[in-house]
């Protein structure tokens, strides 16, 4: 299971990202509305971060999606 958790972690990151450009939302824009580091989202975005809970309930506030749909992308 842990070699597949990184590969979660580059899937979650691409759906933020594709999320984030359909809402044509700047990195500075996302991390201004969910008070984040527009540094730690593009390394969340990257799969190089390992999130928690929390973190994607700010995500999900600040793209004004419910958080399922962040976690929405094939395993």
């Amino acid at each position: 299971m842990k070699g597949n958790f990184k590969e979660l972690q580059e899937l979650f990151g691409s759906n933020l990202k594709r999320i984030r450009e359909e809402k044509n939302l700047s990195l500075r824009t996302l991390a201004a509305n969910c008070e984040l580091d527009d540094s730690q989202i593009s390394k969340i975005e990257n799969g190089k971060k390992n999130i928690q809970l929390s973190t994607i309930f700010e995500l999900a506030k600040g793209l004004n999606v419910p958080p399922k749909e962040l976690l929405e992308f094939p395993v």
